[in-house]
């Protein structure tokens, strides 16, 4: 009986043993370019994760909530790579005083697509725990990126008129931050009732003092809602982007809509022309990850969009 128990405990050692070695024998092979870096990613990633005692309410006029570290770091520098090369500025139409338009200049965006992403595709999964809205009435993530001067002034993310719109109008927003920024580029609430309540920061800019700042902190986001609980426009939820003074700024932002909405397709690399001298491998790993099933996982990565050839389209027989 006794050799049972000691055979038992030492069966118990070593499976609780494993999962530490076998993650530093990852670690210790996985560094050093950004493919070995996303492997790793992946490796560390962890089931759907959301813990409630981390999100707060702030304001119940608009209705705001935040969540301190709802993002990991390795999360965050994810979502700016897949951005890198492909975000383009973002224009807003404005109808000034004088009655005629003018394009104003804000941050720029790029929408990526989480069915082409197994990580972004489990953010989204825990974006809408921590909301308890569908994934499916989700519009897909923007990634934003400002710059010293880039700012988004005063406006409402629900819509005028939605008869047109896919999905609908805007119920909520999710704003996840992915960067610090040394001054200046808070989300303000102008309308916030608890902006008389706010203590004063003197690092706050002159503009967040306006209304309800909210300080871009890595790996936070701000949960809000654009409509009332009648499906009204909620006009207590305008708010603006200040303007970076020193530093830059990214973000990403998901809307949900009130009904489901599609995803936009990205041009599959399947289907760009490729010449047969062209047709490589960009890394010695790329056929054992390919074995994995990671040209099905991370097809952006592996095979390629309109725009980037894709690091193993050999292995992944894309060519």
């Amino acid at each position: 009986m006794a050799s049972r128990l000691l055979r038992f405990f030492h069966l118990l050692a070593l499976f609780s043993f494993l999962p530490f070695s076998f993650s530093r024998l990852i670690e210790s092979r996985l560094k050093g370019s950004n493919a070995e870096r996303l492997v790793l990613l992946r490796a560390r990633t962890q089931p759907v994760r959301f813990n409630p005692s981390k999100s707060k309410q702030i304001s119940w006029h608009p209705r705001v909530s935040l969540y301190e570290g709802f993002l990991s770091d390795d999360e965050c520098d994810h979502l700016i790579s897949l951005a890198h090369g492909k975000i383009e500025k973002h224009v807003v139409i404005d109808n000034n005083s004088t009655g005629t338009q003018r394009a104003i200049p804000t941050g720029k965006k790029f929408l990526v697509n989480s069915e082409q992403d197994e990580i972004l595709s489990k953010i989204e999964e825990r974006i809408s725990l921590w909301t308890m809205l569908p994934k499916e009435h989700g519009g897909g993530i923007q990634i934003w990126n400002y710059r010293v001067n880039d700012s988004y002034g005063p406006h409402y993310d629900f819509f005028e008129n939605s008869e047109a719109k896919p999905g609908g109008n805007r119920v909520a927003t999710v704003l996840m931050y992915l960067s610090n920024v040394t001054h200046g580029s808070e989300t303000v609430f102008l309308k916030s009732q608890t902006k008389y309540y706010k203590l004063k920061d003197e690092n706050l800019s002159e503009c967040a003092l306006a209304g309800y700042a909210i300080k871009p902190v890595k790996g936070n986001a701000v949960f809000f809602f654009n409509l009332n609980l009648d499906l009204t426009p909620d006009n207590s939820s305008q708010h603006e982007v200040c303007k970076v003074l020193e530093g830059e700024k990214w973000s990403a932002t998901m809307y949900f809509h009130m009904g489901p909405v599609h995803q936009r397709e990205l041009t599959p690399a399947l289907t760009l022309p490729v010449d047969q001298d062209e047709c490589t491998d960009e890394d010695d790993n790329c056929a054992s990850w390919a074995e994995l099933g990671e040209c099905e996982r991370n097809p952006v990565f592996m095979l390629g969009s309109s725009d980037y050839s894709g690091a193993c389209r050999k292995s992944c027989k894309a060519c």
